[in-house]
């Protein structure tokens, strides 16, 4: 079955691409034998091709008696203008939408598209991904594990940080910033935890901060950055699972990973997380407006936006783009911040750098029993 649709892609070439049913208008579907001869067609409205994500009527009966009941889309299709077709295999289907990626490098099926010379290298190559394509990550992949990727702003004035996300979010829906769209399906998070974070002081090599952040299961992430100064690019490992009381947070560091550390003020974090596809390399970054808070001074707050790499949804590999498509979008965010009146610059500035700020404004701050000297 070929269906025609006006094209979907937000650049060419995309790596993502998603299909709403219900603005593709009337779409001429046409059903084929192998070879190419054609044995029916009909003009089918979008919204009516996969009602409740089976096939309609006038689909099956086009399709005839033979097919599957269980058709549904294979892939789409995008022709190049020098001759053949690019492929995107379908890893996400439901009645509303559909998402694509694409599985070629170079165009394949050189031809009439009803020729269906494309068929086979791209059945092929979708065989040879599809571990990728089907697994449990769901054509998700990370590249610089172990690293985070980050840009920070301190905004000052601190806007309405929910204001501030869901008018980035409209921006980004409504094409601001060209070739770059909310994530499929995951365009919004909300985050509201408490840190009780500790400076690590010693050994050297192990400086930075420590943070247990409780989950809405069982116990305690804890989560370690590297550093001896903030900046872009940090050393993160995160360690889930761990059943220790806050009593205890400061001993298992000590004790257990042999550390000098510093407890800091406890804080609250209400996180709000835009979520924003590169269409063109399917790299997909968190844009984040965040407030933090300390529990016995709640009026001590820190307001930024962050943007972060955060993961990649292609089979392609393309992480030598992840540099050079953050600047891009730092820049349009630097200037989206600055046309309200809330940053000037990127900063690194950090919860580490605010808590050890706030401490040395507010030395009652600090948790009597460990003022002073560090443990270890």
């Amino acid at each position: 079955m070929l269906v025609g649709v006006p094209p979907q892609e937000v650049c060419r070439p995309a790596t993502s691409v998603v299909v709403r049913w219900d603005v593709l208008g009337l779409c001429m579907a046409r059903a084929l034998r192998p070879g190419g001869a054609q044995t029916g067609s009909a003009w089918i409205d979008g919204g009516e091709l996969s009602p409740d994500a089976i096939p309609g009527p006038i689909l099956r009966r086009l399709a005839g008696a033979e097919a599957a009941p269980s058709l549904v889309p294979l892939c789409y299709l995008a022709e190049h203008p020098d001759g053949g077709y690019h492929a995107y295999a379908q890893v996400r289907f439901h009645p509303e939408d559909a998402c694509f990626v694409r599985t070629t490098r170079a165009p394949v099926g050189h031809g009439p598209v009803e020729g269906l010379h494309w068929l086979a290298p791209v059945l092929a190559t979708h065989a040879e991904l599809s571990m990728a394509l089907d697994n449990h990550l769901r054509y998700f992949r990370r590249h610089f594990e172990g690293t985070e990727l980050e840009y920070k702003y301190i905004l000052d004035p601190a806007p309405d940080i929910w204001v501030a996300s869901m008018e980035l979010l409209n921006a980004l829906r409504d094409g601001e910033l060209a070739g770059f769209q909310p994530e499929y399906r995951e365009e919004f998070e909300v985050h509201h935890t408490e840190n009780h974070l500790f400076d690590v002081i010693a050994p050297e090599h192990e400086a930075g901060y420590a943070s247990f952040i409780p989950t809405v299961t069982t116990g305690h992430v804890l989560k370690r950055k590297w550093f001896t100064k903030d900046t872009f690019a940090r050393r993160e490992e995160l360690t889930p699972g761990l059943d220790i009381s806050p009593d205890r947070f400061e001993a298992h560091l000590s004790e257990e990973l042999g550390l000098h550390v510093r407890a800091m003020p406890p804080f609250r974090r209400v996180r709000y997380d835009v979520q924003c596809a590169s269409m063109r390399t399917g790299h997909i970054y968190g844009l984040f407006f965040d407030r933090c808070s300390l529990l016995a001074a709640p009026e001590i707050a820190l307001t930024q936006c962050e943007l972060e790499y955060l993961r990649s949804r292609s089979v392609l590999d393309q992480d030598h783009e992840v540099l050079s498509e953050m600047e891009r979008l730092n820049g349009w965010l630097g200037t989206y911040l600055a046309n309200r009146g809330w940053a000037k610059n990127h900063t690194f500035y950090s919860k580490r750098t605010f808590l050890r700020d706030a401490i040395a404004a507010r030395p009652d701050l600090l948790p009597s029993s460990r003022a002073g000297t560090p443990t270890g």
